[in-house]
């Protein structure tokens, strides 16, 4: 019999990124739209896979932030992959979510968003920590991104920060009750336990709570 041998394919050659430093042009015309990747300083900077734990509040906060968003018509609300561009500090970064309000939309590129968004939410992880805690935390500040949390499930911390008007992130704690009142998201509020609940709360109810209805 026979024996056919099909040729692997080049994964090296399929994810490669460019040598040295390029623009953010050549950046984007390198990236697809399954690229986790950011474009720092020039460079491309690979995203680490994510954990179950990650992947699994990513989800629950796409299904109640998205259908909360476009039942409340609040404006534009992806997941990673979408790149939004820094121009203060010259960047293109991937945040694992981004919302848009909608006097903002014409930010919207087709493959990025030129500027910068009205909340930025990250999901810590090990690999991403001192980033998303240093870095990205002054390039979002400076950028006027009103809005960024932080939310480390390894450590169930979750920090809120708003711009103030001093142009500087203040950290706004939830209230006694545990609950943190969005300032982008109008009328959004978000007990902070249901982030740790192991499994996460189901999504439907949390959306009740919050008034919109499904049907």
């Amino acid at each position: 019999m026979a024996t056919l041998t099909l040729d692997k394919p080049d994964l090296e050659q399929q994810v490669k990124p460019a040598p040295g430093k390029i623009t953010f042009e050549e950046f984007l015309a390198w990236a697809d739209e399954d690229s986790y990747a950011e474009w720092e300083d020039g460079e491309i900077i690979m995203a680490s896979p994510a954990s179950m734990r990650h992947q699994n509040l990513s989800t629950w906060l796409t299904i109640v932030l998205g259908t909360y968003i476009r039942r409340r018509k609040l404006g534009w609300f992806s997941h990673a992959p979408f790149l939004m561009r820094l121009r203060v500090a010259d960047q293109g970064r991937e945040p694992d979510f981004i919302f848009v309000k909608t006097e903002n939309m014409y930010r919207l590129q087709e493959t990025y968003l030129d500027g910068p968004a009205d909340l930025v939410i990250e999901i810590v992880s090990p690999e991403s920590v001192s980033r998303d805690r240093g870095r990205k935390f002054v390039e979002y500040e400076s950028e006027g991104i009103s809005e960024y949390w932080l939310i480390d499930p390894l450590r169930r911390q979750a920090e809120f920060y708003r711009l103030g008007d001093d142009q500087r992130y203040h950290l706004t704690l939830p209230t006694a009750e545990g609950i943190y009142h969005s300032l982008s998201l109008a009328g959004f509020w978000l007990k902070v336990d249901w982030l740790w609940q192991d499994p996460l709360p189901d999504e439907l109810d949390i959306l009740r709570q919050l008034g919109v209805t499904t049907e």
